[in-house]
């Protein structure tokens, strides 16, 4: 048994829009597309547009005509396509349903959902001698309402208790239902909500009986591709709703079992996580002192905002900051004190900075910050809040400390080392003219 990697399983026919596009034409893109859910793209952020959040504008002054990033959207995760499909199953507790896939570029190759981990899944190892009714008790209780409730109320009884889903019954047995794609075509249609759910609801219904096997439950999500399954006991009483999600996690159990005797699947999972932890190793991110990004992340982050300011010609800065007479301090009252210094500059530096912006430790007692969209007399504005922010904190044992700050535009291509090099030649004139001073290196020039 061979396990495949994410863009085997992928959907390549993927629906996204930019996230400054307004809300109006998501909606016109998720009904013309039949999808109930977009994805929303923020360069090489990916977020999920659903119809929960459709839904939710009836709450809100947000109206259709503004742009998506108004939106307080869930972010979704997103995987490099060759990616084997043992590493997404640990995606599968997020909220959301959907695996972004990415080519080697970061654009999108395409999305994984639930659907698509659940048709991979080989029948041979699927539990045949479960029924769904041994299931049933470890799923969520059923949301269902009568046919006769208001469909404004049942809009706010889905928004309210996040259901992307209602089960419509009448004595009991399912006779239709009402998805989130329905409720994305009702908010646009500017529908009647006043009139009773049954106008509305989807009908009939197919439902499964809770005796089905789990394998034939998985065959039946197959053909008929639906994200949930409506089970009904044997006089077609509601029971009870599985989804796909549930149902990956009850055959998951099965497939590792059938791994445990396959030796050759047992060596391909330990050369995957013998990989992938030295790939920690390597691509470990945070300072572990300062918890700030390391040299290695940095480096990563600068040469994707580089990209992205190329792309749209625009600037960004970087600032370098060395504190003032470290040796002093780690020689006066320890390294422990030393190490607090270390921590309340950076914890100092993060407060004060945008969310956008990046900060990292150098190495020893330099930091660096990258401002993107930030020109080189805001950057030095921004230098000379932090340096005075600085100065005016009150260490303990310690008291105040300042630092020396170099400052430097980039406006083109340029390596990282590059542009270091021109902030550390600013940062040494601020030191040689006395410390605790901002200094800004423009084409060449010290100002």
């Amino acid at each position: 048994m061979k396990f495949p990697s994410a863009d085997d399983i992928a959907n390549t026919q993927v629906v996204s829009i930019n996230i400054n596009e307004k809300i109006s034409d998501a909606i016109d893109r998720m009904i013309e597309s039949e999808h109930r859910d977009i994805i929303v793209t923020d360069n090489d952020v990916f977020y999920v547009l659903t119809a929960i959040e459709v839904l939710q504008l009836r709450e809100t002054s947000i109206t259709f005509n503004d742009p998506i990033s108004h939106l307080h959207l869930r972010r979704i995760p997103a995987v490099h396509k060759k990616m084997n499909v043992l590493n997404l199953l640990k995606y599968l507790d997020e909220l959301t349903e959907y695996i972004c896939v990415l080519n080697d570029d970061k654009t999108i190759y395409g999305i994984i959902t639930h659907t698509d981990i659940t048709s991979n899944i080989d029948p041979e190892i699927i539990m045949d001698n479960f029924t769904i009714a041994d299931f049933l008790r470890f799923t969520r209780r059923v949301k269902w309402i009568e046919k006769e409730m208001i469909t404004a109320d049942v809009l706010s009884q889905m928004y309210t208790s996040k259901n992307d889903s209602v089960i419509v019954v009448e004595d009991k047995k399912p006779v239709g239902i009402l998805t989130a794609k329905d409720v994305v075509q009702l908010i646009k249609d500017n529908s009647d909500l006043d009139l009773p759910i049954q106008i509305y609801m989807n009908a009939p219904v197919d439902s499964v009986y809770k005796s089905m096997s789990v394998r034939d439950a998985l065959a039946f999500v197959k053909e008929k591709h639906y994200k949930r399954l409506i089970v009904v006991d044997e006089n077609g009483t509601l029971a009870g709703i599985i989804t796909q999600k549930e149902l990956i996690f009850l055959t998951y159990n099965r497939w590792a079992l059938v791994m445990k005797e396959h030796q050759e699947e047992l060596q391909e999972i330990n050369s995957l996580l013998k990989a992938q932890n030295e790939e920690y190793e390597v691509l470990a991110s945070v300072d572990p002192l300062t918890k700030l990004y390391n040299r290695y992340k940095f480096k990563q982050l600068f040469n994707s905002s580089l990209e992205t300011m190329l792309q749209r010609a625009g600037v960004m800065s970087l600032v370098l900051l060395d504190i003032d007479y470290f040796k002093k301090v780690n020689d006066t009252y320890g390294h422990n004190i030393g190490d607090n210094v270390l921590k309340t500059v950076a914890e100092v530096l993060e407060n004060e900075v945008r969310e956008i912006d990046m900060v990292g430790r150098w190495g020893g007692e330099e930091f660096v910050v990258l401002l993107p969209t930030v020109s080189i007399e805001n950057a030095v504005l921004i230098a000379e809040k932090l340096r005075v922010k600085l100065a005016s904190f009150d260490i303990e044992v310690v008291g105040n400390i300042t630092a020396s700050f170099g400052v430097t535009e980039i406006n083109n291509k340029i390596f990282l080392e590059d542009a270091i090099a021109k902030a550390d030649e600013a940062l040494y004139k601020a030191k040689s003219e006395g410390r605790n001073k901002v200094v800004a290196y423009k084409k060449g020039i010290m100002i």
